[in-house]
């Protein structure tokens, strides 16, 4: 693939109540809201758009795969952030007693790809990941 401008991505995903879902993103991820109905909710995740889709039926299935002796969640999403800006989040969320699947930590220290995480699920039981790297060159290391 060429060098292009990164582009916002769109991502659907389910929810089981979408009153949860909107307070959880725009308390405390901070996201703020677009359009919306009665089954649907979209976010700005931080210049993505991500929806959230009332299907409680398809919330909350989890499965994990061993990464860095953690147990991370399989289907998870989330985004790259500057190392500032993720050690903002995780205060802020630390401060809201978020209860963390993997507390915020430094992954493959020492090693390409070396980044702070973190993950946690949103109320739906959706998995989250937040990340950052010193060098952003290191995203995509072997």
């Amino acid at each position: 693939m060429t060098e292009q401008t990164l582009r916002p991505f769109h991502l659907a995903f389910p929810v089981d109540d979408l009153e949860k879902a909107r307070a959880f993103y725009t308390t405390v991820m901070g996201c703020s809201e677009g359009r919306s109905s009665d089954d649907w909710i979209d976010f700005n995740f931080f210049g993505h758009q991500i929806v959230a889709h009332l299907a409680p039926e398809e919330a909350g299935n989890v499965a994990v795969n061993a990464v860095d002796g953690h147990g991370v969640p399989v289907r998870h999403f989330g985004i790259v952030m500057t190392m500032e800006d993720w050690r903002s989040m995780a205060d802020r969320l630390i401060e809201r007693g978020t209860d963390f699947v993997i507390e915020p930590y430094t992954r493959f220290k020492g090693e390409p790809g070396e980044q702070a995480t973190m993950f946690f699920y949103d109320p739906a039981g959706n998995a989250l990941e937040l990340k950052a790297f010193k060098n952003m060159e290191q995203l995509f290391a072997k």
